[in-house]
């Protein structure tokens, strides 16, 4: 008794291997969790790469604030050490002297002195006889009032 196959459509394959549909499928499969994986990925740097630039610049701008305000401090420090300069610059204008050139001298660095810390922000203000303002005096002592 022969036996014949009856579907002629099957293919010669041992049971080992697997079917030509289920190696596309499982390749199908791979790369699709390969392609999700690398997706994942991608956004992890994409987020990563944003931490680091607002990282960035927050400390720019810190820098930049923190460098302002060493600038501001160094002159205040400046200013501080300068007046008392100024101060004798103006009492030496009150003197009298004979020598009218010695005076002119001292008067022109007085004005350079007096100008230059105008550049940096600093100019006179009128306080003799006027109402305490703390927006614009500085408390030297206290002293009660009525």
């Amino acid at each position: 008794m022969d036996i014949q196959k009856s579907d002629q459509n099957v293919p010669d394959v041992s049971p080992d291997e697997p079917l030509p549909a289920e190696t596309a499928e499982g390749q199908l499969a791979a790369v699709s969790a390969e392609r999700d994986q690398l997706a994942g990925e991608k956004a992890d740097l994409q987020d990563r790469l944003l931490r680091a630039r607002a990282e960035f610049e927050n400390f720019r701008r810190r820098a930049e604030r923190e460098r302002s305000e060493y600038l501001q401090f160094a002159a205040g420090d400046f200013v501080l050490q300068i007046l008392p300069v100024l101060d004798d610059f103006e009492r030496a204008l009150k003197t009298e002297t004979a020598d009218r050139e010695y005076a002119k001298g001292v008067e022109l660095i007085y004005q350079r002195l007096s100008e230059t810390l105008k550049k940096l922000g600093l100019e006179p203000i009128e306080a003799v006889g006027k109402r305490f303002d703390p927006t614009e005096h500085q408390a030297v002592q206290r002293v009660e009032t009525e």
